[in-house]
C-alpha cells in the first residue's frame, strides 16, 4: 500500500520569525491555520529560556509573533 504524500507541507518557503522576548530567529512554515513547522538552529534555542522549562514545548512569546505574522501576511498560510 502506497501513500499519498500530502502537498501542502510542500508549499511556501520558511520563513524567519523572531521572538519578542528573548530575540530567538526560527524559520516556520504553516501549512494550514492549525498546523505550524519551525525549525530551530543552535542559537535560537541558545537564546529561548523558555525551553529550558520544557523542550517539548514552544515558547508562547514565540508562538504569539508566529500568529502575528501569518496575520500579517509574513508567513504565508495556503488556502
Amino acid at each position: 500500500m502506497t501513500t499519498r504524500q500530502d502537498e501542502r507541507l510542500l508549499e511556501g518557503p520558511l520563513v524567519p520569525v523572531s521572538c519578542r522576548r528573548c530575540a530567538a530567529e526560527v524559520l516556520v512554515r504553516k501549512a494550514s491555520w492549525e498546523q505550524t513547522s519551525i525549525q530551530w538552529n543552535a542559537a535560537a534555542r541558545a537564546a529561548c529560556t523558555t525551553l529550558d522549562e520544557d523542550p517539548l514545548a514552544t515558547c508562547p512569546a514565540l508562538r504569539s509573533a508566529v500568529q502575528e505574522a501569518a496575520l500579517n501576511g509574513s508567513v504565508t498560510v495556503p488556502e
